[in-house]
């Protein structure tokens, strides 16, 4: 029998007042791919993004994640998937060992289980000679890093990831995505939105993109190519925006 997608979602929509933030999105994510999710300012990305997470109810349609469908299956869905929000929701007074023990915790992991992965989870993310220091001390992209690390503590098999790299400086970016290339090739799927496009062409093997609130396409890398084009060619492309060719005299 073939194993469910890890996200398949169907004419979902989100409305606030009278306007539909995601409008009839109808998305399949298989297994074992990274997938990036890509949209202008606005687009709907981290609305679709935050009705996965359990974050934000839909108005209307159905999601299914690894199998399960939401709401019913949320608590098995949750034990299964690794959370990086785009607003980190960190606990400023907590260190980072402490909260990525605490994480693990939540996860049912047992406390001297949870505890050593905490540190092995620091070291990996090079965090290790933080000490005893806060969170609230934390460097934006330091934050990202050790919200990354919760994420994976319970090995889940699915990530959710709104603008992982942002404030990420370029060593610890490198680092970030190599761990991440390494989960999906142990079998994890991962699925993140992002601005950087260069990012996304190096890492993700399939992508969709959003505008409006609807989807415009989805397919993988190669098919959604046109010649020698690039993914900022493709995105400009499908987006309708186009290079200015005005200048001001003054500049």
């Amino acid at each position: 029998m073939e194993a469910s997608p890890a996200i398949a979602v169907r004419e979902l929509r989100k409305v606030y007042g009278s306007h539909a933030a995601v409008d009839g999105l109808t998305l399949t994510v298989p297994r074992g791919c990274f997938f990036g999710f890509l949209g202008p300012n606005g687009a709907g990305k981290t609305t679709t993004i935050r009705m996965l997470m359990g974050l934000a109810p839909p108005t209307s349609g159905e999601i299914e994640i690894l199998g399960f469908r939401v709401p019913d299956g949320e608590l098995e869905i949750k034990k299964r998937i690794g959370l990086v929000p785009d607003e980190s929701l960190l606990f400023d007074q907590l260190t980072g060992s402490e909260f990525i023990e605490f994480v693990g915790r939540m996860y049912g992991l047992e406390r001297p289980v949870a505890r050593e992965r905490a540190k092995e989870l620091l070291e990996l993310f090079e965090l290790g000679d933080t000490g005893r220091k806060l969170i609230g001390e934390y460097s934006k992209g330091m934050r990202k890093r050790v919200a990354m690390a919760a994420a994976l503590i319970h090995r889940p098999e699915l990530f959710l990831m709104d603008e992982p790299f942002e404030g990420v400086d370029a060593v610890g970016a490198r680092l970030m995505k190599d761990i991440l290339l390494e989960q999906v090739r142990r079998g994890a799927t991962i699925f993140l939105t992002s601005h950087v496009l260069e990012v996304v062409e190096r890492l993700c093997d399939r992508v969709a993109i959003l505008n409006e609130g609807k989807l415009l396409a989805s397919d993988t890398m190669a098919n959604l190519r046109s010649g020698s084009e690039t993914l900022e060619d493709i995105f400009v492309r499908m987006v309708g925006g186009e290079r200015t060719t005005e200048s001001l005299d003054w500049l």
